[in-house]
């Protein structure tokens, strides 16, 4: 998808290429981490919808497997603080798995 694709005329969008700051706050935002061309890709995506993203990227299961294979028997508090769990938490994803 090009910019050209997209919900704006040509002028708007060169202008934007120079001047963010007749967007809104959040997608200002969004086009100084990830560029205009992606901003408005997401806009024509999801533009009039809520979204909220959960607070782990990873799914459970892809978090416990990998904690599974890392474990080396001594190794709790350092995969508790890497996969942002707590130690007890650690302990029951190990525990499950026998």
């Amino acid at each position: 998808m090009s910019i050209n694709d997209s919900l704006l005329d040509s002028q708007e969008v060169e202008l934007l290429k120079t001047d963010l700051s007749g967007l809104n706050d959040v997608y200002k935002d969004i086009a100084n981490e990830i560029g205009l061309e992606n901003t408005l890709i997401i806009f024509k995506l999801f533009h009039g919808t809520q979204i909220s993203f959960p607070n782990r990227l990873f799914s459970k299961e892809y978090t416990y497997k990998a904690i599974i294979s890392e474990y080396n028997g001594t190794n709790i508090p350092q995969l508790a603080q890497k996969y942002n769990y707590s130690e007890r938490s650690i302990w029951r994803i190990l525990k499950s798995i026998k």
